[in-house]
């Protein structure tokens, strides 16, 4: 590689090649993500283009734009209410959407990046995922806006990101619960990585601490967000010895789970066991009975995860770059005063 030094501003594609020693003809493919780049020729170029901040000519968002949706997970409803989110502001705006799965990982690989830079979208929201610090990096600078919905870690100052009153939500679920007269109240939290999670674990400790409830960790699961953790922190719940008369479980699907483990068990919901979830998705009103739980606004928040992209595409900055939508107790037929123990 060249030792030239760079001149100062931003650099281009023929410079680019010269300080990396290779043809503009190859930068430019790494620049426009295709794949025909030797691995150690493509890390020299990414190397120079985050050191020295090559940008792309500002694109305004057209017709033909794209907006690439990534999910961690395609797995349930939870994207559809988020799809619905996206789609209605970009149809608006005569944009497409183009739909990505992690597959359950924490970010997508080498093929993943590349087609996303390869198709230019003009923006990029992640869903429950803040992608590597390397492509976060590779889509700045390709001047590809970047907006976390739902964000599975702490975004920072520096990512746009929307997300829900989660600390609030578990706060009033479990407060709901021990209004109703509960006291041993167990919590399915969601997996580790999950900030949302962790914050609703916080606000169901919060409230027993406002009550003066002991909070007993042997009543604390980790669950996965999907119904078999609800299912198997379920179960092992209901069989502790002194098992609890009600059951926060941290999301809609994983209350679902502990709706099955109570019918394995012969409990009764609500008579003999309550029940509260989180997301409100809307088949969980036709569950039987219809569950309580916290409506998150995730419609909502797709929405306007959609308008912060679509500023940051038209070079606009943004009026405030982190917004939390609050959440909302629905209650239903899942939750009821504890029943009488005999002595």
């Amino acid at each position: 590689m060249s030792h030239a030094q760079p001149p100062a501003g931003p650099l281009t594609i023929a410079r680019l090649a010269e300080l990396a020693g290779v043809s503009a003809a190859t930068v430019s493919k790494v620049v426009n993500g295709r794949s025909e780049v030797a691995p150690e020729t493509r890390a020299v170029v990414e190397s120079l283009i985050r050191e020295h901040g090559y940008r792309r000519r500002k694109r305004r968002v057209s017709p033909s734009a794209l907006i690439e949706l990534v999910f961690r997970a395609l797995d349930g409803d939870y994207p559809i209410e988020i799809i619905k989110g996206v789609e209605q502001v970009a149809r608006e705006h005569g944009l497409a959407v183009v739909l990505s799965e992690l597959q359950h990982r924490d970010t997508g690989g080498t093929g993943w990046i590349e087609g996303v830079l390869g198709r230019r979208p003009s923006g990029v929201i992640a869903v429950f995922s803040g992608l590597s610090g390397e492509q976060r990096d590779q889509l700045a600078a390709r001047d590809i806006p970047l907006v976390l919905l739902d964000p599975s870690g702490d975004p920072g100052h520096r990512l746009p990101s929307v997300g829900a009153g989660n600390w609030s939500g578990g706060l009033s679920a479990t407060r709901h619960l021990l209004e109703l007269g509960h006291r041993r109240i167990g919590v399915i939290t969601g997996p580790r990585y999950a900030l949302s999670g962790r914050a609703r674990l916080d606000g169901y400790r919060a409230a027993l601490d406002q009550a003066g409830v002991p909070a007993d960790p042997e009543l604390v699961g980790e669950g996965d967000f999907h119904v078999t953790g609800g299912l198997a922190e379920g179960h092992r719940l209901l069989r502790l010895p002194d098992r609890p008369t009600a059951i926060f479980a941290g999301n809609d699907a994983q209350a679902m789970g502990v709706y099955r483990a109570a019918y394995d068990l012969g409990l009764r919901i609500p008579h003999e066991l309550s029940v509260i979830g989180f997301d409100d998705l809307p088949q969980m009103r036709w569950a039987i009975p219809p569950l309580t739980t916290v409506r998150q606004p995730l419609t909502e928040m797709a929405a306007t995860a959609t308008g912060m992209l679509l500023t940051l595409a038209s070079g606009e900055p943004l009026t405030q770059s982190r917004v939390e939508l609050g959440t909302d107790l629905v209650v239903r037929g899942s939750t009821a005063p504890p029943p009488e123990r005999s002595a």
